[in-house]
């Protein structure tokens, strides 16, 4: 009996089904397909990050007209009487010594061709980190002599060395300390800006500063510290001077004058 009914009520249901076919009506199935998630809404662009203010302003520097070279034994033998009539050769600097034992071999005939000639001229030392002070001070005073000297003479710091960051900075400290006593004046630091940005900051501020950057424009250092000198080229050419030749300018209101030592 109950399979008769089952199978009257299939037939029943069949049948209406062809029905509604036949009259185009459309058939709801049985299991509905699942109604698809609402799509979220596009992300909005990315609001721009407040710009980070600088600790301090950048300090642009005006350049003047005065300018100078520095040489060593690259330069090779310099014929001073042709860079004396060079109109933008207004002061030199020779290498004398670099390290604890190192003397220039051109030293001594830089220096004299350009007093000779009458270009105020002063010396540099070349800085060693691994080299004590004192044995870099011994390596100094035997080969320079103050009073041979026009110009306030230059410390050459670029190399870090393998120490620590605070022993570096002491062991240069102790050498510019010495340097000071012998001249009865502060050296002036030569660097670059990202030297002195990485191992300078902040440890040297009572010290004025010649500045190498290659670049048509210079901003400044992340310190206010006086910049004398801006050595803007490494690839000058000037007669009397075979190859290149380092170039330099004053900055702001520096002269030849703010270089000069003192004579007693």
């Amino acid at each position: 009996m109950g399979r008769k009914v089952l199978l009257l009520f299939l037939i029943l249901v069949a049948t209406t089904a062809f029905a509604d076919k036949k009259k185009g009506k459309q058939v709801e199935p049985i299991y509905a397909l699942p109604i698809p998630d609402a799509l979220l809404p596009a992300p909005l662009p990315d609001c721009p990050l407040p710009q980070v203010r600088e600790l301090r302003p950048i300090i642009r520097h005006t350049v003047n007209q005065g300018q100078g070279i520095d040489v060593s034994h690259y330069q090779g033998i310099i014929n001073w009487e042709q860079v004396a009539r060079e109109e933008d050769v207004s002061f030199v600097y020779v290498k004398a010594t670099e390290g604890a034992g190192y003397v220039d071999d051109l030293y001594l005939r830089n220096l004299y061709g350009a007093k000779r000639v009458g270009i105020p001229v002063g010396v540099y030392h070349f800085f060693r980190p691994n080299a004590s002070a004192l044995t870099q001070l011994e390596n100094f005073r035997d080969n320079v002599n103050p009073r041979e000297q026009d110009l306030i003479p230059i410390v050459d710091v670029e190399k870090r060395g393998k120490g620590s960051l605070v022993q570096f900075q002491r062991t240069l400290k102790a050498f510019l300390d010495g340097v000071e006593r012998m001249f009865g004046v502060k050296p002036i630091i030569y660097t670059g800006v990202n030297f002195y940005a990485k191992y300078l900051a902040g440890k040297f501020k009572g010290y004025r500063f010649m500045v190498a950057r290659y670049a048509e424009e210079f901003p400044g250092l992340c310190d206010d510290v006086p910049i004398v000198l801006w050595q803007y080229s490494c690839t000058s050419r000037v007669d009397g001077i075979k190859g290149h030749v380092d170039k330099s300018v004053f900055l702001d209101r520096y002269s030849v004058a703010d270089i000069m030592l003192k004579k007693k």
